[in-house]
């Protein structure tokens, strides 16, 4: 286990910690290994019985390493042999059958948001911050957030968030559905901890099968998901994209004209 991820199991509850800090916790390929191996490891380890995702108080994730992904752009295109590290990633939540659950603090961006409309619950500190800056990155996006946020919050309210990639708070996630409860900062994690303890006393077949009949309505979504990839792999390797993150580190606009 990376020291980037730090994976913690106590009472049936296996809590995994983005801990880069330094970095705004941003994930790397090496982190999405990590987090791939520890989601499918869980999901076949009949002692956990929940998985929590958390981050700092201060930062949950900035989503993707653009430095990374720029020098070391993931091939998306290899889905069952040798897949790259995030799309590996992808698929265990995607396919995760035991209570998933996420603490959020602070900023959430990109797959920092997305990766949570795979969780069965989301509580939210007051100082979250999340946004789908994917267009405004040159790229689409992936984990699904193309079907599952306007199946959750109406195609208008996904389009304005998709395609405008703003950023939203934690009261409008939580009336969006986004999340469930808000909470102050140095109180989120426990609070997720203790929601978790809850479900880890549950039967456990009893909560897999309700989750699995939950999830039946997500028709399409496999297939969703590796057309995003898709799409996604060939524009990180496009002009915009590239103009775009080089834009990010060096702290400027982006200029898209003729792009």
């Amino acid at each position: 286990m990376s020291d980037e991820i730090l994976s913690h199991r106590e009472g049936g509850i296996l809590t995994l910690t983005f801990n880069r800090l330094d970095k705004k916790n941003a994930i790397t390929a090496a982190m999405y290994s990590t987090l791939a191996a520890a989601l499918v490891g869980a999901a076949e380890d009949d002692a956990v019985r929940v998985v929590v995702l958390q981050g700092h108080e201060q930062v949950f994730t900035a989503g993707n390493d653009l430095a990374d992904f720029l020098n070391n752009p993931p091939d998306m295109s290899k889905k069952d042999a040798d897949p790259a590290p995030v799309v590996s990633y992808l698929e265990a939540l995607r396919t995760f059958p035991k209570p998933l659950l996420a603490s959020v603090a602070g900023p959430a961006v990109g797959i920092g948001t997305t990766m949570l409309l795979h969780c069965d619950l989301v509580y939210a500190a007051d100082n979250a911050a999340f946004s789908l800056p994917f267009v405004n990155l040159g790229l689409c996006p992936e984990a699904g957030a193309s079907l599952l946020l306007p199946a959750l919050v109406g195609y208008p309210r996904a389009a304005e968030k998709l395609l405008l990639g703003e950023a939203f708070y934690a009261e409008e996630a939580v009336e969006m559905g986004v999340v469930n409860r808000i909470l102050p900062p140095g109180e989120v994690n426990a609070y997720t901890q203790a929601q978790a303890a809850k479900l880890a006393a549950k039967p456990a077949a009893s909560l897999r099968a309700t989750k699995a009949l939950m999830k039946m309505g997500q028709v399409g979504l496999q297939a969703i998901m590796g057309e995003e990839l898709k799409l996604f792999g060939a524009l990180l390797r496009g002009p915009a994209a590239k103009e775009a993150i080089n834009a990010v580190m060096e702290k400027r606009k982006p200029d898209f004209k003729g792009m």
